[in-house]
C-alpha cells in the first residue's frame, strides 16, 4: 500500500468519526468503497454520500475536525481537504438524490482501523459507469474494478441502470468479451 493509500485511509477515519460525532448518516462511495470490498487501491480522494439537507452540516463537522473548507463550482457537492487530500461530500451524484434509502443500501465492512457504511458493488460500477461521457472515457480505471468485484455486482443491474449511455454499453460489452463477468449478461448477443 502506497502512502497516498494510507492517508486516504487516516483521512476516511477523521471523516467517519467526525460525521458519527454529529449524528450524521453517510455512506462511502468511489474508489474508497472499491477498495473497501477488495478491489484495487485508489490515490484519489475519498467520496461521501450524503443527503443534501445534511451536506452544510457534514463540511461543518469535517472543518471542526481539522479540515478545510471549499467552494467547488459543481451544485452536486461539497468538498473539504484534509491538508492535501480530498473528500468529497456528494448529495447528488449523477443528478440522483441521495436519500435514506440510498444510505440503508449501505453495508457496515471494515475499512483501514474503522468499520463504516459502504456501497454495494453494483452502485458503485453504476456511478462510475454515469460519469463516462465524451470528455471521461477512460476504461483503464474501472477493468480492473469489474475484475476484481464481478462476483459482487448484479450485472443486470448495472445494464439496466445504464442503459441511456453509449459510454456504459460499450463497457459493458468490453466486460463480457474479457469474460469478466460472473454470468452473462441478459439478452446480450452470446
Amino acid at each position: 500500500m502506497s502512502g497516498v493509500q494510507d492517508d486516504l485511509l487516516r483521512t476516511l477515519t477523521k471523516v467517519a468519526k467526525a460525521l458519527r460525532a454529529q449524528e450524521i448518516p453517510f455512506a462511502l462511495a468511489g474508489g474508497c468503497a472499491v477498495y473497501a470490498r477488495g478491489g484495487p487501491a485508489t490515490e484519489h480522494d475519498v467520496d461521501i454520500l450524503v443527503r443534501e439537507q445534511d451536506a452544510g452540516a457534514a463540511v461543518s463537522a469535517l472543518v471542526a475536525a481539522g479540515m478545510r473548507a471549499a467552494t467547488p463550482p459543481e451544485d452536486w457537492l461539497l468538498k473539504a481537504y484534509d491538508g492535501d487530500l480530498l473528500v468529497d461530500l456528494l448529495f447528488r451524484p449523477n443528478e440522483v438524490p441521495v436519500t435514506e434509502e440510498t444510505l440503508a443500501r449501505a453495508e457496515e465492512l471494515q475499512v483501514g482501523s474503522v468499520v463504516l457504511p459502504v456501497m454495494p458493488a453494483t452502485e458503485v460500477m453504476i456511478g462510475k459507469l454515469l460519469v463516462l461521457d465524451g470528455h471521461r472515457c477512460d476504461f483503464s480505471v474501472l477493468l480492473p474494478f469489474a475484475r476484481a468485484l464481478r462476483e459482487q455486482i448484479v450485472w443486470d443491474q448495472v445494464r439496466e441502470a445504464t442503459k441511456h449511455s453509449p459510454y456504459a454499453e460499450a463497457f459493458l460489452v468490453l466486460v463480457e468479451r474479457l469474460d469478466l463477468l460472473s454470468t452473462p449478461l441478459t439478452g446480450s448477443p452470446r
